[in-house]
Formats: C-alpha cells, sequence, structure tokens
C-alpha cells in the first residue's frame, strides 16, 4: 500500500506519495493563497493529491492512508483543527470530513507539521531507530517535534511541543503569542535578520555592505554566515551570538527530556558545521553535567531529511496509530 504525505505550510502545499518503507516515489506543490476561503484552499489541495496519484501511475485504490502536517493545534479526535495559527481559516476546520468526501476509503491523520518533521527524522533520517528525541527547527520563529519512547509527544491538549515559545530574556523582544522574550525572538531566521540589520549599523566596513549592496532590505538569513567565511568580524560576531542563542533553549530542552539526540533543522540549518560545532561547544559547557564523561550526553545534529521532511513525516503518520 501507498500513503499521502502534505506538508501544509502558510506559502506552499506540498503532497507526495511514500511507500511503506518511508521512500518519497513523487511529490509536487502549490501557493497556499492562504488569505482564501477554506473551501478553496482545500480544492487545491485535493487536486494536488489527484495529481500526484495520475502521474505515478499509482491506483488511488492502493492509497490507504493520507496524513497532514498543519501549522497549528490539532484537536484530540485528530480530525480537526483547534487552532490554525498563520492559516486563520484552518481554526475549528473538520479536515477529516473535506477529505473523507473526495476519499471515502482513505484514512485521514493530521498533526502538527514540526511533529510531523520530526517524526521523518525519526523513522528515516538522522534520528532513525532512536526512540527519545527533540528536533528544533529553526524558521520564520522555533518549531518544536518531540518524540518520546518512541512516539510524537503532544501533551493533555493536543498542543505539546510549542518550545519556540519558552522564555529566555525576560522583557525582551515582543513575541508575536503576547508574552516578551521568547527563544523564537531570538533563535529563528526572522531574528537572525534582525539581529544582522541592528549589528552592521556598529561595523560601517563591514564586508556585510557590499553583500547587501548597502540595502537592508536583502539581508538573508545566509548574510551574516557568507561574511564570516570573508573573515568579516561582524559577521564573525553576529553568527556567534546566534549560535549562543540557540544554544539557551536547546540546553533547556536537554535539562528538561535528556534526549537521546537534538536534531537541528531548518533552512538555516544547511550552514552545517558552521552552526552545529559551536552549538555543541556551548552545550557542552552550559547543560547539566555535560562535563561528566561517565554520563551519557545527548547528540546534536543537523536534519538530513531537508524540505521532505513534513510530507515524509504527514505520510508515516499512520504509524504512530
Amino acid at each position: 500500500m501507498y500513503h499521502i504525505g502534505v506538508d501544509f505550510g502558510g506559502t506552499n502545499i506540498a503532497a507526495g506519495i511514500v511507500d511503506e518503507k518511508g521512500k518519497l516515489l513523487i511529490k509536487r506543490s502549490t501557493k497556499t493563497k492562504r488569505y482564501r476561503p477554506l473551501n478553496e484552499i482545500m480544492g487545491d489541495l485535493l487536486s494536488l493529491c489527484d495529481e500526484i496519484m495520475e502521474r505515478s501511475k499509482i491506483n488511488p485504490q492502493e492509497v490507504s492512508t493520507i496524513g497532514l502536517g498543519i501549522p497549528g493545534n490539532i484537536h484530540p479526535d485528530g480530525k480537526r483543527v483547534v487552532y490554525g495559527n498563520n492559516i486563520d481559516c484552518l481554526t475549528n476546520a473538520n479536515i477529516e470530513k473535506i477529505i473523507k468526501n473526495h476519499y471515502p476509503h482513505m484514512e485521514v491523520y493530521l498533526e502538527n507539521d514540526a511533529n510531523a518533521a520530526a517524526l521523518a527524522e525519526v523513522f528515516c533520517g538522522v534520528a532513525r531507530g532512536l526512540r527519545n528525541v527533540v528536533m528544533v527547527t529553526l524558521g520564520t520563529g522555533v518549531g518544536g517535534g518531540i518524540i518520546i519512547d518512541g512516539k510524537i509527544y503532544t501533551g493533555a491538549n493536543f498542543a505539546g511541543g510549542e518550545i519556540g515559545h519558552i522564555v529566555i530574556e525576560k522583557n525582551g523582544e515582543k513575541c508575536t503569542c503576547g508574552r516578551q522574550g521568547c527563544w523564537e525572538q531570538y533563535a529563528s531566521v526572522t531574528a537572525l535578520l534582525r539581529q544582522t540589520a541592528d549589528a552592521i549599523d556598529s561595523y560601517p566596513e563591514s564586508k556585510i555592505y557590499d553583500l547587501i549592496d548597502g540595502k537592508k532590505i536583502k539581508i538573508s538569513g545566509r548574510t551574516a554566515f557568507d561574511a564570516m567565511r570573508m573573515g568579516d568580524e561582524c559577521g564573525k560576531e553576529i553568527v556567534s551570538k546566534y549560535v549562543e542563542y540557540i544554544g539557551i533553549g536547546v540546553v533547556d530542552m536537554i535539562n528538561i527530556l535528556q534526549p537521546e539526540m537534538v536534531v537541528i533543522g531548518g533552512g538555516i540549518s544547511k550552514e552545517g558545521d558552521n552552526i552545529i560545532l559551536p552549538l555543541r561547544e556551548y552545550v557542552k559547557k552550559n547543560v547539566y553535567a555535560g562535563e561528566v564523561d561517565s554520563i551519557p550526553q545527548t547528540k546534536i545534529v543537523a536534519a538530513t531529511m531537508g524540505n521532505d521532511a513534513g510530507i515524509v513525516g504527514a505520510a508515516l503518520l499512520y504509524k504512530q496509530k
């Protein structure tokens, strides 16, 4: 049998077909256009799923499940979204009913998108075979997926794992959640852009100005890292501070959960050793009993599933039931 996975994002909806071993056979995507009515968005989603089945020449009757990774909170019944986060029309939407009307024979599974990505790394990626893992996704915000004893941890209300909203700086930057000093206001890529823009004001000779043609609007998540590779002091300082912010939250995750592995995901994780090596050093110095050799220490690694994690993890949600 085969399984459809949908990574339901605020910008794009990506869908793919996965086999029983977790191999992604085909994928396609379309723009979400998230401010439209739910019926229009879901219509495009289902058309996308129809397309990948047609292109793959797989009989729809051989596709037994469809899983969706959604940026928001899922109701404990697993059928509807309680809070759609950045896709307002998803809030209180009975997604299972809509899909069942189109694919009556398929079982439908819903999960938070970061949780789905974590599941993909455990089943098919860098954390394969491990049973206690925390995934940290660094993007527009800071997302988290927690795997305990091989199962996604969702808490009593199916909303667990919102690790981006632990406070690391009292009275710090205002967060979209309403609090101040949340981790995602310091460790997200959005935060890195702001930190880069603020820092170059103090370094008028920084090579960053050349990289962005003197226009702050051109700053990207790579800008400070590119400058660092050029030996630029401003770039070095920005990256060092940014990695420290990541480390503060990772230390908290390890102290609370003591997982076998922390997986760093999101587009910025492609920087690889430029983030992972100094992050490991920071964590070892600051985590509880980090210098005690006789105690097994949490491994810190970069994610390996890339942009496919959300699709594959969503497709494999049936394994959690």
